[in-house]
């Protein structure tokens, strides 16, 4: 079973909707990354702006009045054995200072960062700061779910010779850069949410104005008929594609008409040879057995004979025969061709088929009803045409080494009246099924194979239907169902 796919419609309004939500999450993925990028800028840069005041806070330190002692590596714990808690406390740092090998010399660090603190400096750390030009290390690691940078740098003497290396342990504390992405996403989250809702409005708006010309012309083709004049599309301020479809339409529909107007007149020509045949092959088969009967007369005529006016009369009662069956042939072809006039009356219906089947006067005809009096609204005579042509053909339909019998019943289903005519006759053959009411089609040796597609004529002319119901070599049940008003 083929897959239902979306309208164009609900694929554009999915799509607007889709390149939004995209949109949104590709913003939001951004900022957060950008925040990030941000927040490691942010901490590096203050790191590195503490690290250049604390250097330089030890630098006039040792170069101040207050150090009494020589300047050189060893003496450092003794330079700073009180300042650099001083100098820690101002710049709410810990500090620790190692030698140029790698050893502690002096920290602030308490605890078991002093015990961390108090290992020496890796040998990675040492060359990393000995083979850069700034002689400088930064170090980023995470700890306890925190994370941490650790700058290491060399502090010099008054001839920038290095004295010791400096090493600052950096929280990066980001609670107030935390709070203000929360905040902006919240922010955000609101906006997005507006924006959604307006493109929601705004794809439905929009999508509905992209496909209201394609349903115009949808429906426009929908109703595109061959038998009935169609109205071209008339729509203005469309794109250009659309404007292209709208006119291949209209050519379409000129052309469409042209083709009708040719097929129309074909047809009728048509049909006109076909009835001439018909009309021409059934007027033949009687002429041929009258030209016959006069030839023979003229061969064998003798005034003298003795039995002349027994042979005139014959011969007489055989051009009779023939001429009322030329009368009869034209009388059906007139018939046919006669488009049954809605005179409609309302009637008994059961006393119409009554008086249509007093002409039979066979009593294997039985009649019943599911009431004595069914009124209906249809032309007096062409009912009783249908009911004598069904009827008809029910007798000719039975075989005559079996005796016949015809039923027919008058009944009335949901506000309408069926009439139901059955025969025991051969019935119809699977491959004829399809040809019942088609003209000029006929199984008997006799007729022009035109009372039964009158009748569909009539039946259809009045709102109605026919149906029938065969088996082979028991009967034919014809169904004529027709509303009361």
């Amino acid at each position: 079973m083929r897959k239902k796919s979306l309208s164009f419609r609900s694929r554009i309004f999915l799509a607007m909707i889709l390149l939004v939500l995209l949109a949104s999450i590709l913003i939001a993925t951004v900022t957060i990354y950008q925040y990030k990028e941000q927040s490691e800028d942010y901490h590096e840069g203050r790191l590195k702006r503490k690290e250049q005041n604390i250097k330089t806070h030890l630098r006039r330190f040792l170069n101040s009045r207050y150090n009494t002692w020589e300047v050189k590596t060893e003496n450092v714990p003794f330079i700073f054995k009180d300042e650099i808690y001083n100098i820690s406390d101002i710049h709410k740092l810990q500090i620790s200072l190692y030698d140029l090998e790698g050893g502690l010399l002096i920290s602030t660090v308490t605890g078991s960062k002093k015990d961390l603190a108090e290992k020496c400096l890796d040998a990675e750390i040492l060359n990393k700061i000995n083979n850069t030009a700034e002689h400088k290390h930064l170090d980023r690691h995470q700890e306890n779910g925190e994370t941490f940078q650790s700058s290491y740098t060399y502090i010099t003497d008054q001839k920038s010779k290095p004295l010791a290396i400096l090493n600052l342990p950096y929280l990066e504390n980001g609670d107030f850069l935390s709070n203000e992405l929360q905040e902006f996403l919240e922010r955000i989250s609101v906006a997005f949410l507006f924006i959604l809702l307006t493109a929601f409005a705004i794809a439905f708006l929009l999508s509905k104005y992209i496909t209201k010309s394609l349903k115009t012309i949808s429906d426009k083709i929908n109703e595109t008929r061959l038998e009935k004049r169609n109205q071209k599309i008339d729509i203005d301020d469309t794109s250009e594609e659309i404007s292209t479809l709208v006119n291949s339409y209209n050519s379409m529909i000129d052309e469409l008409e042209e083709s009708a107007v040719q097929l129309a007149t074909s047809e009728r020509e048509q049909a006109w040879r076909e009835m001439a045949k018909q009309v021409a092959h059934e007027i033949k088969n009687p002429l041929t057995p009258m030209r016959l009967t006069v030839q023979n007369f003229q061969r064998k005529f003798n005034p003298e004979d003795d039995n002349i006016h027994l042979k005139v009369d014959e011969y007489s009662k055989t051009l009779i025969q023939q001429i009322d069956t030329m009368s009869s042939i034209a009388s059906a072809f007139s018939n046919f061709a006669q488009m049954p006039a809605q005179k409609n009356e309302t009637l008994n219906v059961v006393e119409i088929v009554k008086l249509a089947l007093d002409i039979f006067n066979e009593n294997y005809i039985v009649f019943s009803s599911s009431s004595d009096e069914v009124i209906a609204k249809f032309d007096r005579t062409q009912l009783i045409r249908v009911v004598t042509n069904l009827v008809k053909n029910g007798i000719q339909a039975i075989p005559d080494n079996q005796t016949p019998r015809i039923m027919v019943n008058v009944e009335t289903q949901n506000n309408h009246i069926v009439i139901l005519i059955a025969d025991n006759g051969t019935g119809i053959s699977e491959e004829n099924l399809d040809k019942v009411f088609e003209p000029k089609f006929t199984t008997k040796t006799s007729g022009m194979g035109l009372g039964l597609a009158m009748v569909k004529n009539i039946v259809e002319t009045h709102q109605g239907t026919i149906t029938f119901a065969s088996e082979k070599d028991k009967g034919t049940t014809f169904k004529v169902t027709f509303p009361k008003g």
